[in-house]
């Protein structure tokens, strides 16, 4: 395996527990990334994290800007094996029929379910407890090849998507680095995906990331997890918009809780501790414990509370 050409395909971070893990165990190994792109205010040109961590190791380093150019990368580089991890563009046939092993995909969900770009989002948001990595044989179709290998993981009922991320990230290079073996061995027992459980994960529109807070409380707790640290669930407090962190299912004193005779709307303060602020919604309250008013940085409820003024009976549209 060590002395086989491979051509690793990535461009988020997502890929660098998988591109480090390569790099100590492949020694004829070439990285394709994204071409730099500008970003930020100030719009300067700006390197992925796949490009920066392979500048590292001295890998040979290439930045096809579409389809084209990556088929000329295939014949300079002739891979016996083509590795993708989060690189984010279609690969064609032509490319996919090119290296002699084949070319394998990781991706962050038990496949079929979650076939898609936002997996692991999507995952936290249906409040799954379980989940885990694929790797699998690409194809023309999106995440529908032959499976090579999975492996599961447990999802904390408070972890985040960032948190999750980094913990799929490593738990991928490692389940890469077997199926590697596998393939590069001979002796891979490839498993057809059943089609009738398929489901997808679209990315997550801007309008998507609104809380609705007539959903019940596990919904909305799930759904602002899945959008932390990026791009982060919002609502609206007056005329500003303001991001909602931080949440928490746990119960809070019925002596805390200030409701009217007449039944709180979804949305509506109902309680406001030292730590944290009860909301409505359209089953259970929901306690916030972090936010971000718009114009201001992330802050604990405490610190928030500190400047900025709230009371029971307000409302989050």
């Amino acid at each position: 395996m060590k002395n086989m050409r491979m051509l690793f395909l990535g461009t988020s971070s997502f890929a660098l527990p998988s591109l480090r893990l390569l790099a100590k165990n492949i020694r004829h190994l070439a990285v394709v990334t994204r071409p730099d792109r500008p970003a930020g205010r100030g719009k300067f040109l700006s390197a992925t994290p796949v490009k920066k961590e392979t500048l590292k190791h001295g890998l040979k380093l290439f930045q096809p800007e579409d389809h084209k150019g990556l088929f000329e990368v295939l014949k300079e580089v002739n891979p016996e094996i083509l590795v993708n991890v989060a690189y984010g563009m279609l690969i064609k046939s032509d490319v996919l029929k090119f290296p002699s092993l084949g070319c394998i995909n990781l991706h962050p969900s038990l496949l079929p379910a979650y076939r898609g770009a936002a997996p692991i989002q999507r995952a936290l948001m249906a409040g799954e407890e379980v989940t885990g990595v694929t790797v699998l044989y690409m194809t023309s179709r999106l995440d529908a090849g032959d499976i090579i290998l999975q492996e599961k993981i447990n999802v904390g009922s408070e972890e985040n998507y960032g948190a999750l991320h980094d913990r799929l990230a490593d738990l991928g290079a490692q389940t890469l680095l077997k199926a590697v073996k596998l393939v590069a061995s001979g002796k891979v027992t490839r498993q057809r995906q059943d089609e009738n459980k398929a489901t997808y994960a679209p990315v997550i529109s801007k309008k998507e990331e609104a809380i609705k807070w007539a959903k019940p409380a596990t919904f909305i707790h799930n759904f602002v997890r899945s959008l932390d640290p990026t791009p982060g669930a919002y609502t609206y407090f007056g005329r500003k918009r303001l991001k909602v962190w931080k949440t928490s299912l746990a119960e809070i004193p019925k002596e805390k809780v200030q409701l009217a005779k007449q039944s709180f709307l979804p949305g509506m303060l109902c309680a406001i501790g030292k730590d944290y602020i009860g909301v409505v919604t359209g089953q259970g309250i929901l306690k916030i414990l972090e936010l971000q008013l718009e114009g201001r940085k992330r802050m604990t409820v405490e610190d928030f509370l500190k400047g900025c003024r709230m009371e029971v009976g307000e409302k989050f549209e």
